[in-house]
């Protein structure tokens, strides 16, 4: 071996645990301290306890109650709309067809409504960019959310 190459030994180094517990070992410092041993890990010991370093659980379990909190605001914000406020931009149609309708002031789900039940039906196949598949897309998705679509008659 080379000599003043390698760190000083320390055959009797003692290794202090966070709960209390001391040890020696071979090591080349010293002293070593440690979080946690097998004097009281969990998977030692057979308990579940949570070991707090540092406030990490308290800082996870308060992200958690932001997220929660956040999470009921957005669905009494949703609850409490009336399904008729639902805006057809929600409905995925396509850009061109939501400012089509929405130029013809037929932005929220009670707007198209109002023009089906006047029987205006083909007053929005006039409007350029809305055709049968738009209006079709429309109805299909307003009846998968459970709303009440009329249809059209046959004369």
């Amino acid at each position: 071996m080379k000599d003043g190459i390698h760190p000083k030994w320390y055959s009797e180094a003692t290794v202090i645990c966070a709960c209390g517990n001391t040890w020696k070992t071979g090591a080349t410092i010293p002293e070593i301290k440690t979080d946690i041993c097998s004097a009281c890990h969990p998977f030692y010991t057979g308990e579940q306890r949570i070991v707090d370093t540092e406030g990490q659980v308290d800082r996870f379990m308060r992200r958690l109650q932001v997220r929660d909190n956040k999470r009921a605001e957005f669905e009494a914000r949703e609850a409490s709309k009336t399904p008729m406020e639902l805006p057809l931009a929600e409905l995925g149609l396509t850009k061109r067809a939501t400012e089509i309708l929405a130029q013809n002031n037929i932005i929220t789900v009670a707007d198209f409504l109002k023009k089906l039940e006047a029987g205006e039906e083909e007053s929005l196949l006039e409007l350029p960019g809305v055709g049968h598949k738009t209006v079709m897309d429309i109805k299909k998705n307003l009846r998968s959310r459970g709303y009440e679509v009329p249809t059209i008659k046959a004369e």
